[in-house]
């Protein structure tokens, strides 16, 4: 992996910190106990602490030519271990377990993803197999991936389903292992904001092409089916319509801007990665639809190309993430792909 940055969760801490503000006393600690582990786990992340998690499979148990995923489930039952005790591996039926058979599910739809739209060998390009532990900790209000796997909390079934519940969130934290492997971006203010952009992109995409959607048929919704029916919205963020996906009294209002001139200004969220990541992502979104059809061909190989590029530098900003597209949609394309990629940059006020 090139850059080893923070972890990098589906919940940012900024939404946390809103359930603890504004939450029953149940809540509040909730949110606090994860907030709290989350802090802890990006330490030891920091401190290069985390590594390939003990009993999973090396990277080099998968034959490359035969591109197939190998997946490894296992269960912390509770607790905050990692892995955990092994339940499924690759071939094995269904384990009856809804967290574990959605995340071995999750792995195999991204891995699949990757392989037939652009013909790379798992996270790494290297065959590396994928782990995934479920039942982590008590009602965990989190997803993350480690460096080397995904974690899985329960949700606490009152604000949050399990995490398990969305494959959008397993492919988008899947892709923080890509864009770590690629460009390694760094992991604050803007840059940061394009790794999460990405991340969303092909959690998207991951998604769209599993149900077998166009670019318009797409709900462009990110954590569809997270938030229970006791929140006051429909995911965790929407790349169609940044700023709509929840408004909520415990979880607030969605923050994400669709623009440059509401670009968020902050030191929280590692300078409001999570945040500002609404603009690249409106980018995509128009881009997608105005190329049509299936979103991960055209719109998605340019992205993807993008992120590959070896001129894309870790501490690239919008503006120059914005012309690295351009120049991948000119490489591999045409004046029509030019175009509706420049002026998707356009609509959202990076490019002038």
């Amino acid at each position: 992996m090139t850059n080893r940055n923070p972890l990098a969760c589906i919940l940012p801490p900024v939404l946390l910190e809103q359930i603890a503000r504004n939450g029953t006393d149940e809540q509040r600690g909730r949110a606090l106990d994860t907030l709290s582990v989350d802090s802890s786990l990006r330490a030891a992340r920091l401190a290069g602490g985390l590594t390939r998690p003990v009993g999973a499979p090396s990277a080099h148990a998968l034959d490359t030519a035969e591109e197939e995923p190998q997946r490894s489930i296992y269960t912390a039952n509770g607790t905050e271990t990692q892995p955990g005790t092994l339940v499924r591996i690759e071939g094995q039926g269904p384990s009856g377990d809804v967290d574990v058979d959605e995340a071995y599910d999750g792995l195999g739809d991204t891995f699949y993803f990757y392989r037939d739209a652009y013909g790379r060998d798992s996270i790494d390009d290297e065959g590396l197999p994928l782990a995934a532990t479920v039942h982590y900790g008590d009602r965990y209000d989190n997803a993350f991936w480690d460096g080397s796997q995904m974690v899985f909390g329960d949700g606490d079934g009152e604000l949050f389903n399990r995490f398990t519940i969305s494959l959008d969130v397993i492919g988008h934290e899947l892709t923080h292992g890509v864009t770590e492997d690629e460009a390694g971006l760094i992991y604050f203010r803007q840059s940061g904001a394009i790794n999460e952009s990405v991340s969303d992109v092909f959690g998207s995409l991951v998604k769209q092409v599993k149900l077998g959607q166009t670019a318009d048929q797409a709900d462009w919704l990110i954590g569809e089916g997270l938030l229970t029916d006791q929140v006051n919205g429909v995911a965790l963020r929407s790349m169609k319509a940044p700023g709509t996906a929840y408004d909520d009294p415990v979880l607030g209002k969605d923050p994400q801007p669709a623009h440059m001139r509401d670009y968020v200004k902050t030191m929280k969220d590692n300078g409001g990665v999570h945040i500002n990541s609404g603009i690249p992502n409106h980018a995509f979104y128009l881009a997608a639809v105005a190329l049509g059809g299936n979103a991960s061909e055209k719109a998605g190989r340019i992205w993807y190309d993008a992120l590959r590029d070896p001129k894309l530098r870790p501490t690239a900003r919008f503006a120059t993430f914005a012309r690295t597209t351009v120049r991948a949609a000119q490489h591999s394309f045409g004046s029509d792909e030019v175009a509706a990629v420049t002026d998707a940059w356009r609509q959202v006020g990076v490019l002038p």
